[in-house]
Order: C-alpha cells, then structure tokens, then sequence
C-alpha cells in the first residue's frame, strides 16, 4: 500500500535537493515524498548553477502549471508542502482543489498583503532594484544570503547553506509579487475567500528577514472570511528563512507531522516507522 504523496516545493534561491532530509523523514513516517524542481530546473545544484539561463523569465503561472501536471502523475491526491515563493505555490494549488492539504511556510506574499517592512523590501532589492532584472535569472551573493536567509544562524552555517544549495532565481516571479497589488489580473492572486479546499498551516519564523511574520499573520487574517476551511498559524520564534534548511529542520518538519497527522490526512505504508 502506498502513502499519501507529499510534494515539497522549494522557494527562489534554493535548489530541491535540500529537501533530502525531509524526504527521508517523511518516508520514514510512511508518506510518499517528491521533489520535483521549478520548471528550467537541472538534476543538481551544479548543474542548475551551469545553465542559469534555463530559468530566464520563468513566473509563478508557469511554476503552478507545472506542478499541478507533476501531481497528475501521482498515485492520489497529494499534500504540498512549499517553502516562501513555494509556499504562495501550495496555497495556489490548495484553492484549486488539487491537493488535499498544504503547508505554507514562511510563503512569499500573496495578493492584497499590505505590509512592507523594510526587510522585505532589502531582500527583495539585488532582482527589484534593476527592473532588467524581470526577464531573467539572478544570483546572490554570500553576504546577500546572509540577510536574507541566515541572519538567525551562525555566520559559518549560512555560508555552508550558501555554498550547498543556493542556485540563480529567476526574477520574474518577484516583480509579479511586487506588483500584484497593482494588477487587476495577478499571478499572486490566490482565492482566500470562496474556494472549498482542504486545511491549510501557515507558518513564520520569527526573525524571518526575507518575509517577515507580520506578512505571514496577514495573510492568516484573509483568509478568516473562508470559515468553513480551516486555516491555523504557528510561528517559530527566532527562526529565519533558512528555517527548512539549516540545523533546526527537523524541528519544522515534526511541526508539519504533527499538523498533518491531527488532520487525519495521512494513509501509511505497511511498512511506516513507528
């Protein structure tokens, strides 16, 4: 017997291979994990650092409607679980009825989110800051990293993050979010409202630089006006954006378990750990 298939989405910057931890987990706890990388996406981290073009205009529509095609070719219908641009991905997905749950954590703004704080917009500046930058892929530096993704961690644990799973983003997608608000149409428009979906978990770490938590609760409060879908809120204080990847992991990961499994959306293998 197969386990419920969880999809796990990575946000800009990060390669899917960082999930590996993760996929053993949640093997191990007998679901059926996958990966699949953002369309332009190579094997390895490598590989994708070589051929950075690929991702070249690449926007959030074109990564929805791969990942609702990847889905289709699972065994049932899965749980998403995505990480900042990856977690706006699941909550897109979720209200279209093509996952039975999702887990957005720390997830880039969707449209109508009012809240700038400055740290936002200082993460957001090496794509926004050269409108150029829209149509086609951008890397960060270490010290950007640093910022953005491991302010809450040591130093040296950023860099290690940095070396091992960062890869070139393409910029489309954050100039679509930096302008949703402005767009009768938006690709970061997600139906917070009407939609009849499964549970949603969002989540936020507490010294999250790149989306900070009051970005996070406000899209919580949104999503009060859909009262027959549950919608929960956890924060984990004193975490930054490197929270999925960097040594306390597995501390999100049992959070998600933990959430997963009080919503009874988990079908084990024979064979699941204890």
């Amino acid at each position: 017997m197969s386990g419920t298939p969880v999809v796990f989405i990575h946000g800009l910057w990060i390669h899917s291979a960082a999930w590996a931890p993760w996929l053993d987990l949640f093997a191990e706890r007998g679901y059926e994990p996958h990966a699949p990388g953002w369309p332009g996406d190579a094997a390895t981290v490598a590989e994708t650092r070589a051929a950075a073009d690929a991702l070249d205009d690449v926007g959030i529509e074109q990564i929805c409607h791969h990942y609702a095609d990847y889905i289709q070719t699972l065994s049932a219908k899965p749980i998403v679980i995505g990480h900042s641009f990856g977690g706006l991905i699941a909550q897109e997905l979720l209200a279209a009825d093509l996952v039975i749950a999702a887990v957005a954590i720390d997830p880039a703004p969707i449209k109508g989110v009012k809240a700038l704080p400055f740290s936002l917009l200082r993460s957001g500046f090496p794509v926004l800051g050269n409108p150029a930058n829209r149509k086609r892929t951008v890397s960060l530096t270490a010290k950007q990293f640093r910022y953005s993704f491991g302010n809450a961690i040591t130093e040296e644990e950023s860099n290690a993050l940095f070396e091992a799973w960062t890869i070139p983003g393409p910029g489309r997608p954050l100039f679509e979010d930096a302008t949703a608000n402005f767009s009768r149409k938006s690709a970061a428009q997600v139906d917070t409202h009407q939609a009849v979906r499964g549970p949603l978990l969002l989540t936020s770490g507490g010294e999250d630089h790149t989306v900070p938590k009051a970005v996070t609760l406000e899209v919580a409060k949104m999503y009060e006006a859909s009262p027959d879908s549950i919608t929960e809120y956890h924060e984990f204080p004193g975490r930054g954006h490197s929270l999925t990847i960097d040594a306390g992991w597995r501390d999100v990961a049992e959070v998600a378990l933990t959430w997963l499994a009080a919503k009874n959306l988990h079908t084990p293998t024979d064979n699941a750990a204890a």
